[in-house]
């Protein structure tokens, strides 16, 4: 199920939705506006390899969820359907980047970029 992401005030909220909850072993992140680098659609992030995935559920070719560690850095992940992937980067937070299928990956970019480019 696709994630919900959506600005609230200086914050950035990504809801993560049903079933998946229980995979990526997290419900919801926050993060500050001030946070957030961009976001990039990238439908091949799928194929590149993830990681040390220290908490949730990898299934190749159906699911990635959770947490993982590459090159020294956090990831978080939320994908089933890689064409409907964003990566959301971050700085100063625990995680690097969030990778999440949205239901309309272009208008979550936009969303994202606008709000971080007037904050």
């Amino acid at each position: 199920m696709p994630a919900d992401v959506r600005i609230d005030g200086d914050t950035l909220i990504v809801e993560v939705l049903g079933i998946d909850k229980l995979w990526a072993l997290k419900s919801r992140l926050q993060i500050p506006l001030v946070n957030v680098a961009g976001a990039t659609i990238d439908p091949g992030i799928d194929r590149e390899f993830k990681g040390i995935r220290t908490g949730g559920t990898h299934f190749p070719g159906w699911l990635t969820a959770g947490r993982f560690r590459k090159n020294g850095e956090k990831v978080f992940w939320d994908v089933r359907d890689p064409n409907k992937a964003v990566v959301i980067a971050l700085r100063d937070e625990s995680y690097a980047r969030l990778v999440v299928e949205v239901a309309d990956p272009r208008a979550t970019v936009d969303l994202v970029e606008h709000a971080i480019t007037r904050s």
